[in-house]
């Protein structure tokens, strides 16, 4: 009989028990003989934050899954590949390497609701069966019309709890029964100085306390308004909408400063986001310490600690009109390299050369 090989991604920054759980949880259910756990060098689905690189999350996977081997095993084959890492790539790989086996890749439900937006996705259900984990006070799709569109096409049965697929692999759906943990939380607690109590590994919690990991952004920052000033000036340079910066004062501590413009549409939006990270970067040398809505490009929101970025499709900026809640803390003087421009409402055409 073939051997049935569990397949799970992630960042891991993090590694903590919703991971530990999950796992120890599906292999029982679904009864794998191993489960492959698999860090990104870089993920497709989410920017780059501060915190550990690469190889200290591969570290801590391994310490976190310590005691649960043979049944759990760390693989580094996405953390050695430069690039990106997609799950299509890391499936072939694994199906080369194991051909006898029967793979199961797991998946939470919140990826679930895009998987059709995954690189060669129906290659990848070509190739595995799919595990998709439920939360407590979360239920997977009940019906194939609530499915992503591009997975609802493949599916040719489904009894409520596994669907099985023109592909001839099934999608398993399995609740899991843990505490709600995720790693912007505990990112965000670890940063504040908060205890994150059982919610990871004790060995995991310890190495995070040596080196150090997931500091504030108060320590790298020497200048909270020149680093606004700089923000805003990039987002105008790539012609963002109504660029505004204000100074909410220490008294909305940790949130001193606050940036906010806008794209046309949600697409620009996005671009925005990723430009301004990209750009602060390269000036200053670090990355924000979280970024919500990048994806979506409705409403993308990036912690810089005592500066928060607001980059909104400008018809949600109006919908929300998030700035009428400071609307009496003083404005900052953003550079603006096209504000002649935007005066008398015509642009410097573009050289051609």
């Amino acid at each position: 009989m073939s051997k049935k090989i569990g397949v799970f991604g992630g960042t891991f920054s993090p590694f903590h028990n919703g991971h530990l759980n999950s796992l120890l949880t599906v292999a029982k259910v679904m009864g794998l003989d191993q489960i492959r756990i698999i860090p990104a060098r870089q993920s497709p689905n989410r920017p780059q934050i501060e915190g550990p690189g690469p190889e200290e999350r591969l570290l801590m996977a391994r310490i976190g899954v310590a005691g649960h081997e043979p049944l759990l095993v760390v693989d580094d084959r996405e953390i050695k590949r430069e690039g990106i890492s997609y799950t299509i790539d890391t499936i072939q790989d694994l199906r080369g390497e194991l051909r006898d086996a029967q793979l199961f890749l797991i998946i939470g439900a919140d990826q679930f609701e895009k998987f059709d937006h995954w690189r060669s996705y129906s290659e990848i259900l070509e190739a595995a069966e799919l595990v998709v984990t439920t939360r407590p006070g979360h239920e997977w799709p009940r019906e194939v019309q609530t499915y992503p569109p591009g997975v609802a096409s493949l599916v040719d049965s489904f009894d409520g709890r596994v669907a099985k697929l023109i592909t001839g692999t099934d999608i398993h759906f399995v609740e899991l029964k843990d505490v709600e943990v995720s790693g912007s939380e505990l990112r965000r607690r670890l940063r504040a100085g908060e205890s994150i109590g059982e919610l990871v590994p004790a060995a995991v919690a310890e190495e995070i306390r040596i080196k150090g990991w997931y500091s504030d952004l108060h320590k790298k920052v020497e200048n909270y308004l020149e680093l606004s000033l700089d923000m805003g000036r990039i987002l105008n340079e790539k012609n963002a909408i109504n660029v505004v910066g204000l100074d909410l004062g220490e008294k909305h501590y940790p949130a001193q400063f606050v940036v906010v413009g806008s794209g046309a549409n949600t697409r620009q939006t996005s671009a925005l986001a990723e430009h301004l990270m990209t750009q602060i970067h390269k000036i200053y040398g670090f990355w924000p310490q979280n970024v919500e809505g990048q994806y979506e490009g409705r409403w993308v929101v990036v912690d810089y600690g005592a500066l928060i970025v607001h980059i909104f499709y400008d018809f949600a900026r109006h919908e929300y009109k998030v700035e009428d809640l400071w609307s009496a803390a003083p404005r900052l003087s953003i550079p603006d390299p096209h504000a002649a421009f935007r005066t008398s409402g015509t642009y410097p055409r573009p050289r051609l050369s």
